[in-house]
């Protein structure tokens, strides 16, 4: 399997549900704003997303993945590869059911924990909107389960795909209730988990077409189960680290004045573009591949894909960093500003993002150093990692939101980001699995020297073009395509120019879409 190509796919195809993000978010920041009504939606939403991240795509993926892999590749094949799975989804679903309904049951007690600033009816409609939510964790767990499956199987497609599925349902439900407030809340809700529904029956046909039929047993403990939970459970907790993280954060942003939970929410909204299609589609790609070395003991070999996703994330990584802090006044102002999102809004949104995206390549870089730990079955180093990074997030949060208020939610973010990604570095350099070699460094560096110039360029272009951010949605809209035309245009030839990339694997990606493109039309 070829990294580049494995990347493209996953990430394009990330890139469409991304896009239906955007337009989703478009869609309600004019029609919700930054109210009371939004604020506690996205809080709905954010809690299951959560849990989601801990258990559906961190934790479960860096366990499942390896064990499945091994057997796969192993003696037994797809058959042992398929009773594995079956194993384990004995197992997982109705530990997903007792959990739900556990929380279900006490969410009234959980939201008031995590959402303290929240009193009365926004604090009931929060409880209320949870309930509906809440479920897709379920959903989605079982997406991750069939995800893993075809990823080790090298079909990426629905996988990558699945996502777009939520991002659709929300925006027909704002489709069908443009209202706003709490009409319009409870649409989203319940558009969440018909996404959820629609997700697992995509990614559920899809492995039946690649020959994974799986079928439901009675639990059983057995040695493969008991060697999951071995694995995952310390992933579980180094993911619960960094999620209690998260939920330190909506704790802060509860207590802020309405309007927070947006901003940060619109704000990450354009963060999480660069780490869906570049950070979420290099892990992937890399765990089976790292996995694939380690298994046959190739450190060697490990080593270098590593290093090869390193220099494709910075690659693509720098330069969104870069270009979102310059341009985050003019890129939120014509996404998001219009109808109930006022200037002010977009302006706040923009500072937000300003600091957030300066920890975006640190995030990225943790998912190229992290299958370094997984792949071979190290789950509790990350672990240990992140229980540092959570006291540090957690006095950064003391020590900058009083002065800063959300601007320095934002700062503490970005700072602990580059902690966790110093940290898992050094770990793994120490240990021989993973360095940043000579020519790593120099192409990393010349990128930064390609971003440098485009930063110049940039800041050029927003100066001449200051009236068309100011006017209407079309010339503000006009006016952020000049902007990354300008960027790219001085970027990408000028990093080719200078060597900040691997010439022959683009060259070869290339002749490979090419080639493609000719047998299409033929």
């Amino acid at each position: 399997m070829n990294l580049v190509k494995a990347t493209g796919t996953i990430g394009g195809l990330t890139l469409v549900s991304r896009i239906a993000g955007f337009a989703r978010e478009m869609l309600m920041s004019r029609i919700m704003g930054a109210s009371a009504a939004a604020d506690a939606f996205l809080v709905a939403f954010r809690l299951p997303n959560t849990f989601r991240r801990l258990f559906g795509e961190g934790a479960f993926s860096a366990g499942f993945v390896p064990l499945f892999s091994q057997r796969l590749h192993g003696e037994g094949g797809m058959d042992e590869g398929k009773r594995f799975s079956e194993e384990v989804l004995a197992v997982l679903l109705p530990t997903l059911f007792l959990f739900t309904l556990v929380f279900e049951l006490a969410m009234p007690l959980f939201v008031a924990a995590i959402a303290s600033g929240y009193e009365g009816d926004k604090y009931w409609l929060t409880v209320a909107l949870t309930r509906i939510t809440f479920p897709y964790l379920l959903l989605i767990s079982l997406v991750s389960l069939f995800s893993g499956i075809l990823n080790s199987l090298t079909k990426f497609t629905a996988a990558a795909f699945a996502p777009a599925l939520l991002n659709l349902a929300m925006l027909g439900a704002m489709i069908f209730v443009p209202v706003g407030g709490v009409r319009t809340a409870y649409a989203l809700a319940i558009g969440v988990t018909i996404g959820g529904f629609l997700q697992i029956g995509l990614l559920w046909f899809a492995a039946k077409r690649a020959g994974v039929s799986l079928k439901l047993k009675r639990p059983r403990m057995t040695p493969g189960v008991r060697q999951f939970v071995r694995v995952v459970l310390p992933a579980t907790f180094g993911a619960g680290v960094y999620q209690v993280s998260q939920f330190i954060d909506t704790f802060f942003l509860t207590r802020l004045p309405t309007g927070a939970v947006s901003y940060m929410n619109y704000a990450d909204r354009l963060n999480q573009l660069p780490l869906g299609v570049i950070g979420a589609a290099l892990g992937t790609a890399i765990l089976p591949q790292v996995s694939k070395f380690v298994g046959a003991n190739d450190p060697k070999g490990a080593a270098k894909v590593q290093g090869q996703a390193a220099e494709l994330a910075m690659l693509l990584c720098l330069p969104a960093a870069l270009a979102l802090a310059t341009a985050a006044g003019p890129l939120i102002s014509a996404m998001f500003q219009g109808g109930k999102f006022t200037a002010q809004d977009a302006a706040t949104t923009a500072n937000v993002l300003a600091i957030i995206v300066s920890g975006l390549p640190a995030y990225v870089l943790v998912k190229v150093i992290t299958p370094g730990f997984y792949a071979r079955q190290d789950t509790a180093t990350p672990v240990k990692t992140a229980l540092f990074v959570l006291a540090a997030n957690i006095v950064l949060n003391f020590a900058l939101i009083p002065p800063f208020g959300l601007y320095g939610l934002a700062a503490a973010i970005s700072i602990c980001s580059w902690l966790n990604c110093v940290i898992l570095y050094v770990i793994l350099h120490r240990r021989g699995h993973f360095r940043i070699e000579g020519w790593l460094a120099s192409r990393i560096a010349r990128q930064l020297l390609a971003g440098a110039a485009m930063v110049a360029v940039l800041l050029l272009v927003k100066g001449a073009l200051s009236g068309f951010f100011a006017g209407s949605v079309g010339h503000r809209l006009v006016g952020v395509g000049a902007l990354i035309g300008s960027g790219m245009a001085v970027y990408f030839p000028l990093v080719w120019l200078i060597g900040g990339m691997d010439k022959d694997d683009i060259k070869a990606l290339l002749r490979r879409r090419s080639k493609v493109t000719s047998n299409d039309a033929g």
